[in-house]
Parts: C-alpha cells; structure tokens; sequence
C-alpha cells in the first residue's frame, strides 16, 4: 500500500483517499490494484499517467472520465503551475510493468524522485538527469533532497536475477520435461507478459487465456501482446492463476492426470515471494530455497523461478549510492528504508538546519517568535483544501496547455492561506488570527482588565467551573498585561513586578474579569500551565513530609 505525500506537497502520488483528494495534483505510476485502490470513489482532475496505465485503469473503472486525465509519457516533461509556485516533472521508465513511470519533481519543494513501484537497473538509472547521477565515486553536481523508494524487497538481501535471465529459467525448465503434455504458467499478475512472450517466441505455440475466469489478465494481454493469445484451450501453454489458493489449484490438477494416467503437468510459477517471504517450510525446502539461479520445485509440485519486478536490498543500496540523495524514505510501510545501510550512514544520523528543505516537505516555516521571552519558533501550515469530485472534466481541461517542454497553466486552487501555529500547538499562545489582530487584542487589553463584571454573583456557578483553568493562566496574564503596555507606551519595560505591582485586581480569579475578557481567554483554547516547580522546592517538601 502507497504511503500518503508529506503536507507541504501540492501533489499526491498512488493514494487515492479523502486526504490526498485535498491535494491539486495526482499522480498515477502505474496500474496495479494496491496502486489505484479507492480511485473510484475519491478521484479528482487532474491525473497524471501513462497512455497504457491510463487505458487499463479505464477498463478496470468505467466510471472514470477519460477528460480526467492528463498524459505524461517516458521522457516527457511538464511544468505545472501551482499556486504554491510551479513545478516540473517528469517521467521515467521504472521497469516494473508495462506503463509504469517514476516521477521526478523539481519545484521549490526542493528536487524528488518518487519511484512507484521499480526495479533499479543500470539500465533503468541511466535515463535520469546526468546532474543527479554521481560519477566515479562522486556525489552528484546536483544532489536530491528526497527520493521516495520502493522497499517491497528491501529485507531480502540475496541476489535476484535479471528479468531476461529468470525467463530463461522458465524456459529451459520447459525443456526439461517434454513429457508434460500441459504447462500451467501461473503468470497473471500485470508485469509478467514478457514471459509468456517468450515462452511464445521460443515454442512456436500461442498461450491460452481463460477470458471468463481471468477477464483483466485477459484485457491487459490484449492491450500489450495481443498475437500470443489463443482461444483454444487444447493448446500446450495455459495461464494459471496464482493466489489465492495455487497450492489447492495445482495439487488438484496433479491429481486429475494421476488419476486419468495422464503426465503430470508441469505447473511454474515465476515469483520471488516464495524465496523471500514464505515461512513454514521444511528444513530440505530451506536449502533448496538457495538454488536461485535455476528452477526449484516445492513439496506441493510446483515449480519456483526467482522472477522479480522489484528491486533487492543490494539493487536499492547501489542505487542509493549512485543517487546520493539527502533523505529516503520508504513507499512500502512494512519494510522501512531506514534499514538500508545507505540510510543508516547518510540519512538516519542527519541534522536538519532550520533552512533545510525538509522543514518545506513537512510545511514547517521556521521563523523567530514575537514573544521576546518565549523560546519558540512560529510554525506554519496550510489548511485543507477541498477539491470536489467530478464525473467529467471537459471545461477544465479545455483550459489546459499540454506540450513537452512548454509551462501548462493549472489554475485549479487558490494559494494556501497559513495560519501561524507553534510547535507545541496551535492554542498553545492563542495565535489564532493574524499578527495584527493579535497586537490589537494586547493594546485593548488594559481596558478590559478594568471593566469588573458587575453580574458575576448571577453566573457563580460558571465562575465555579473556571476558577481552575483561569488559576493556571497568571503567568500568561502578566505576560499578556506587559505586551499591551509595551505596545501603548512603545517602551521596553524594565521588570514585570513594576508594572504588575497597581494592578493586583487584573491577576487572580476568574471573578475579577468580564464577560468579554473570559471570552478572549475561551477562544485561547488551553491555558499556558505555570512553570514546574524547582527540585529545591520539591526537596524540602519532601523533607518536610517525612518529619
């Protein structure tokens, strides 16, 4: 499952939720199921993809507008505008299946590689900007802040095989058993079709598809290969699918040719989850689980091959070092980057400065408080931005330039307006309106320290339940009556028990304030709780209990 984009991100990448639908953008890397899952339901113009990722996705969700999405192909760049500032992206083959792209971001956001789902192959790397790639052992010219990976088999830290030399294996475990009158090819999954390509160049004979059994390997077939499809199910090659139940699939069909005194089938599964993640196995399966560089059958029959659209540990700790990016982190929640050696030496340890980009990925602006005295920085956030969902996006996208290389102009949001917040919480100094409502709070201050609330024997019991909470609040009251005779008398005031000293009515109880007053302070949120008492002070009363 896609991990959600960071807050301070105009875009969302492969997540599809009431969150990232708040999102201006989103961007699709590819087709699989676990990467469109709630797209139906909280879809929004504009999606980026792929024209192939788009047309599967189309088939699997005939409720989607084909106006809603705007294509973006391998080596292609577009510029976007955002209200937050442009950005550029472009896209990249991530070696995954057919369609799938990694994005590259480039905005004030700072320079991001989301590869989707990937296997990282000098090959697939070497199509990235030269300015990223480091050289010879040397960083990069130009260093990615952050690069969101593909993980999936990040734990697994053998060596997998190329794409073209697992297809080998499926084909010369083919040859080795001319009897099998019928091979079951369990290769169902989007990403697989090379194989039974393949598998059809090298026999000579056409793969047979179930289309009322499978209808979506059907479709994508037709989409991507369309030659080596049959009808006829007599044919010696067939597409069997995988989970859930293979195991009960194939001893049944082990089983029906016994029983018939046919050969036995031949059943391959090309796959790395049984070398990677499958537990429970024998002590003998154990070993034979080594034996990656050729077909191993299993206790149930069926035949493995170590066929992998994702990247292993060994693949992602090169790449790292190639990319040398600032930040990794992990798209595949179970297995989290911060376990790659890379991570640990160059990222896990890391401090971040206040000018760091990542306090912009994390929408934190770090700026020197206005309260002389407190040791706080003023953090900001935007609000929420609701994009309505749409059936069909025809005006909008009437109004969209897309051309390779040329600025498109998205005017789909206005800017996010940021309403200051500290890092310990929005209330925690009741910054709720902006700086110059707030100073005229404080200048009007005095003024309403002076108006004693002549109704307060009618609301006791209101006052009752507020004594506690405004008890809390004297030191804020002080700091508070300070800041608004600063601010009237425009001069620094030299110490707080002077110009607290002839006011001792404004400190205290609840009772001694208006209406208004307590309304201010409501609207605050929580109080600022009074300092910890001193560990000398603790000491002695401690002292004094045990007397």
């Amino acid at each position: 499952m896609p991990i959600e984009m960071p807050k301070g991100l105009p875009f969302s990448v492969d997540t599809w939720n009431p969150c990232s639908k708040r999102k201006r953008h989103h961007f699709l890397s590819h087709a699989h199921k676990d990467h469109t899952l709630g797209i139906s339901t909280h879809f929004s113009f504009p999606i980026y993809s792929s024209l192939l990722t788009k047309s599967l996705l189309l088939h699997h969700h005939p409720q989607l507008d084909d106006s809603l999405f705007v294509g973006i192909e391998v080596g292609q760049s577009l510029v976007i505008d955002d209200p937050d500032g442009a950005f550029t992206v472009m896209a990249f083959d991530a070696n995954h299946c057919p369609g799938a792209v990694m994005f590259l971001f480039e905005g004030n956001f700072g320079n991001i590689l989301h590869t989707g789902d990937c296997r990282l192959t000098p090959e697939c790397l070497q199509n990235l900007p030269d300015k990223y790639l480091g050289r010879k052992g040397r960083k990069p010219r130009c260093q990615l802040d952050y690069v969101f990976l593909d993980c999936t088999f990040g734990r697994f830290s053998r060596k997998i095989p190329s794409k073209h030399s697992a297809i080998r294996q499926v084909i010369n475990c083919i040859w080795k058993h001319p009897d099998a009158t019928v091979v079951y090819l369990s290769c169902d999954l989007l990403g697989q079709e090379q194989i039974l390509a393949d598998v059809s160049q090298a026999f000579g004979s056409k793969i047979y598809v179930d289309k009322a059994t499978n209808p979506e390997l059907f479709l994508a077939l037709t989409l991507i290969v369309p030659e080596i499809i049959t009808h006829d199910p007599s044919s010696r090659f067939h597409v069997f699918s995988g989970f859930p139940e293979l195991y009960i699939r194939a001893k049944a069909k082990l089983e029906e040719a016994r029983a018939n005194s046919k050969p036995e089938p031949l059943i391959i599964r090309p796959s790395t989850q049984w070398y990677a993640f499958e537990e429970g196995c024998s002590e003998d399966e154990n070993h034979r689980k080594q034996r990656i560089s050729e077909a191993v059958r299993d206790q149930f029959g069926v035949w493995h091959v170590c066929y992998s659209m994702h990247s292993s540990r060994e693949e992602l700790e090169w790449a790292l070092q190639l990319l040398a990016p600032k930040w990794v982190i992990s798209t595949t929640p179970s297995c989290r980057a911060m376990e790659l050696n890379y991570v640990k030496k160059h990222c896990f340890s890391a401090q971040a400065s206040s000018n760091d980009s990542l306090w912009k990925l994390l929408d934190l602006n770090l700026e020197a408080s206005s309260f002389t005295d407190v040791s706080v920085k003023s953090v900001h956030c935007p609000p929420m931005l609701e994009v309505s969902t749409q059936s069909s996006g025809v005006s909008q996208l009437q109004q969209v330039r897309i051309s390779t290389g040329q600025k498109e102009g998205f005017n789909l949001s206005p800017p996010s307006h940021r309403m200051p917040i500290t890092l310990f919480g929005r209330a925690r100094l009741g910054l709720q309106e902006s700086p110059s409502r707030w100073e005229e709070k404080m200048v009007n201050m005095k003024d309403l320290s002076q108006d004693v609330d002549n109704r307060s024997q009618q609301e006791s019991s209101f006052h009752e339940e507020e004594n506690c909470a405004m008890t809390c609040t004297k030191p804020l009251v002080k700091k508070l009556k300070v800041e608004a005779d600063e601010v009237q008398c425009d001069k620094p005031f030299e110490k707080e028990s002077e110009v607290c000293k002839d006011n001792q009515s404004f400190i205290g109880s609840s009772k001694c304030f208006n209406e208004r007053l307590r309304r201010l302070y409501r609207s605050m949120n929580v109080p600022v709780p009074e300092p910890l008492p001193s560990l000398v002070d603790l000491l002695k009363a401690n002292k004094r209990a045990k007397r």
